[in-house]
Parts: C-alpha cells; structure tokens; sequence
C-alpha cells in the first residue's frame, strides 16, 4: 500500500524527525503544572515594541527552548560533529524559532516606539549645549543591523506576515516537523564538511513532506508547493531583529551565538 511504501522510502528522515517531535510532545504532557508548553517608507521605517514584552519575550524563550530540544533529538543531527551541528544551528535559529511560534501560535502584538524623532534629539542637544547626533541612515533591505535597535515596521510587518501565512495553512505537527528538518539540514552553508549527507537529509524531509500532503491532502494538488512559498518567506527575516525583538526586552544585550552554543551543550 502507500503508507507503507512511504514509511520504507523515507525511513531514516521521516522516522527521525517524527520521534523528535513525538518525544518533545511527551516532555511536554508531563512538564510539572504551571510551566507553559507553549505602504509609506518612512512608515517602514517607524520604530515599534511588543505590546507585552515580559508576555511574548517568556513565550519565545520557551520555544527555542522547545527547537534546540526538538533539534537534540533528532538522530541524524547527533550524528554529525560538534562543529557541524553548531554551525547548522547558528544559521537556522532565527527561522526555526519563528516556525515553532507559528506552531504554538504565540501573538505577536506591537505599538509604536516612543523613540524621539532625528528633530527631537536635535532640538533637545541644542537645549543643553550639546552637539546634535549625527544622522544614521537606514539599512537597505536584506542588510544586517548591527548593534543595538528597535525593529522597524517593516521587520514587524514581515514577522506577522509569516505567522498569518502559516496560521491560514493550518499547518499540521508533521508538516512542522518536516519544514524544520528542511531549515535545519541547509547543505549551502560555508565551512560544512558532510555536504553530501546534510544534502541528503533535506531532499528526505522535502520527500516525506511532500508523500505526507499526498496522503492526508489529496484534494489539494497545490499545497506542497504553499508550503515550499512558507520557507520562501523565512529568507526575508533577519535574525538580529529576532534577537532584538524577543530577547533583548529580559534579557538585555545578548549574544546569541555564545547562548547557541550553551544551550545546544547542555541537557535541554
């Protein structure tokens, strides 16, 4: 039948993935009482906040928590070098994160910043003798922020945007899982040493997703090929707004590669 030609074709990415997701959602069930489980340029560039940071940000530590967890207990990524999964990870967090919110539907609410305005800062430098702040134009598109910064509009508005997307998909546990497992194993990366393998394993969760939507969504011929625009849209988040937006507000001025790497060395 199918279903078991799918499970023999796709054994080692299909199953791997689904104990990984499987496990995280048992830890999950018996997580003591009380834990959650779960237009204008110059409007674009408006600086906003989260409505409720102490809310979101608890929320969205919780889902890293959550992937790195989910990523550990993955068999094939154990599989591979210290170095190699550390890199993997470095490169995926900000996307794997923003599937897992999608996952657990955490709202992301914002208001605009009460950060004054180039003409305030001037006038107010003016008032105390001070020389006015230089002009700081804003990045182009696509280019990463450095340093510390309020996400502008247009960061918030691609972050809702991904989230509405995977929301009106209703997107299933196993499609999450094997949507993660294609972010996870990006064989592009510079400096990788197991190419070919990582290469196999996404073109393995690309397949058993693929054999997942023609088994359980067989009136819908397009749906693969929705999916496949979701990961299209992750490209266009910045992982520095990430860390801003959600970690910086408790956390403060973070550096997310040195809290990768412990979290990813210790037992989640």
């Amino acid at each position: 039948c199918r279903c078991c030609a799918e499970g023999r074709r796709h054994s080692s990415i299909l199953y791997s993935i689904l104990r990984s997701q499987e496990r995280q959602e048992r830890q999950e069930r018996a997580a003591p009482a009380g834990q959650s489980p779960r237009g204008c340029p110059c409007g674009s560039r408006r600086r906003v906040a989260l409505r409720s940071p102490q809310v979101v940000c608890k929320a969205a530590s919780a889902v890293l928590v959550k992937t790195l967890r989910f990523v550990q207990n993955v068999p094939c990524f154990q599989e591979l070098p210290l170095e190699e999964q550390l890199l993997l990870v470095r490169s995926c967090w900000a996307p794997l994160l923003l599937l897992g919110l999608a996952q657990d539907r955490v709202p992301v609410e914002t208001v605009e910043s009460a950060e004054p305005s180039m003409l305030q800062r001037i006038l107010t430098a003016r008032r105390h003798g001070e020389q006015p702040p230089p002009r700081v134009p804003a990045p182009p598109p696509g280019r990463q922020h450095h340093g510390p910064h309020l996400p502008s509009a247009a960061d918030i508005q691609a972050i809702k945007g991904f989230l509405a997307k995977c929301w009106s998909l209703d997107i299933s546990t196993k499609e999450y899982a094997y949507l993660k497992g294609t972010v996870l194993f990006n064989p592009d990366l510079p400096g990788l040493q197991c190419t070919q393998y990582i290469e196999g394993l996404q073109r393995e969760a690309q397949q058993a997703l693929n054999e997942h939507i023609r088994l359980i969504h067989r009136g819908d011929e397009a749906r693969f090929a929705k999916l496949n625009v979701v990961l299209s849209l992750l490209r266009s988040i910045n992982a520095d707004v990430m860390a801003e937006l959600f970690f910086r507000p408790i956390i403060g001025a973070v550096n997310m590669d040195d809290m990768l790497l412990e979290m990813l060395c210790a037992k989640l």
